[in-house]
């Protein structure tokens, strides 16, 4: 879709949940993962999606795919990048061109479990933006960022205390 085909398909919705709040909700498309072999794991979803990972050979794992925690970062890179565009559309400025890199910095030890307090995820996260507009003065581009991060459902999962349950079913 185009940037007004964008922006149509956002108002539409916004004007949809504004009319009809209780329609806002819903459950997520689901994620199964499958231990393939070793490492190795394939994500499944609707439509036949699916995506593997593997870890790196230095942890026990063949190097195959990406692992897990890249593709947090990846699913936050590309998040971000579309909370942009999609801001972009809505306010009518045309994107010569964006890229979002995602970095972020992890200790190990709290992974494999040998530091006491030590955290399993990364310590800090980095986004790096590079955009350029045909319309737009640097200032509006650095509010349409600012704006795209802070509504992004990923960057928000991600730094935001989310309740999580676990169920177990041994077999």
């Amino acid at each position: 879709m185009g940037p007004q085909e964008i922006r149509a398909a956002v108002s539409s919705a916004a004007q949809h949940y504004v009319s009809h709040p209780s329609e806002a909700k819903s459950e997520d498309k689901p994620a199964k993962a499958v231990l393939e072999s070793g490492l190795r794991v394939r994500v499944e979803g609707p439509n036949s999606w699916a995506v593997i990972t593997d870890m790196p050979h230095g942890l026990g794992g063949g190097g195959s795919a990406p692992s897990p925690g890249w593709l947090r970062r990846a699913a936050q890179a590309a998040c971000e990048a579309t909370m942009i565009a999609i801001r972009a559309a809505q306010e009518g400025i045309e994107l010569n061109s964006l890229e979002l890199t995602v970095s972020s910095i992890s200790d190990d030890r709290g992974m494999l479990g040998i530091a006491e307090g030590v955290p399993a995820g990364p310590i800090e996260s980095t986004a790096r933006v590079k955009i350029s507009a045909k319309n737009a003065p640097v200032e509006k581009l650095r509010q349409l960022i600012e704006w795209a991060e802070a509504h992004s459902p990923v960057t928000d999962s991600l730094t935001r205390s989310v309740p999580h349950r676990l169920h177990v079913d041994v077999q």
